[in-house]
């Protein structure tokens, strides 16, 4: 696959891609084999990002990102290293019932619906800490709709659903995604060693909580 990159900086090149999959097996194959001088991959719904510590390692990092589109990994499996996550959530979201009507069933419905449903990181962004997560196997429910109006302030700890994301508030921030409960859990912490709970392909799995 020919891909076209763009500068950002004098540090940093990007490179758009046409599908989840190759996107993912592309950012793979970049952290099993960094060019020299390589910081970090940051991946988005369908870029990678190549960061470098310095402009003379960008000519590398260009070479490497367009040899692993020509050649791009296969897609691993969700990190078997990392262990799955129980996120623990109390239900009570302001958009909970209305999303229930929109998708005809009951708010019992949606919160047995999401609890069963696997669900993997398919990568970070919008906040420092802020997980997009697919359903690991078939979707409970069609692609939801956004709020008409986003709110000024989603409190930290929200758990929200748009499109076919489920999204985690790390911070408070505006947001116009559908509200349905909260976690107590720490998803960013500038203290740890790993400030971010979750990573790419980590496996979720989420609990009622009163």
């Amino acid at each position: 696959m020919t891909v076209d990159l763009r500068p950002c900086g004098d540090r940093a090149v990007l490179a758009e891609f046409p599908d989840r999959a190759t996107r993912a097996a592309v950012a793979a194959s970049l952290r099993a084999q960094p060019p020299p001088g390589m910081v970090e991959v940051v991946e988005g719904a369908l870029t990678v990002l190549v960061r470098v510590a310095h402009p003379a390692a960008l000519p590398a990092a260009a070479n490497a990102l367009r040899a692993a589109a020509s050649h791009p990994a296969a897609l691993p499996s969700p990190e078997s290293h990392q262990a799955m996550l129980v996120v623990p959530v109390t239900y009570d979201g302001p958009d909970l019932p209305a999303l229930a009507a929109h998708l005809g069933t009951t708010t019992g419905d949606v919160i047995a619906r999401h609890t069963a449903t696997p669900w993997v990181v398919d990568f970070l962004g919008f906040l420092p800490g802020f997980a997009y997560l697919l359903p690991d196997g078939p979707a409970p429910w069609p692609d939801l709709p956004r709020r008409p109006t986003p709110r000024t302030r989603v409190p930290a700890g929200s758990v929200a659903l748009a499109g076919p994301w489920c999204g985690l508030y790390p911070l408070p921030s505006p947001g116009g995604w559908q509200l349905i409960g909260r976690t107590d859990l720490v998803l960013w912490d500038s203290g740890r060693a790993e400030p971010a709970a979750l990573a790419t392909q980590r496996q979720v799995r989420f609990e009622v909580v009163p």
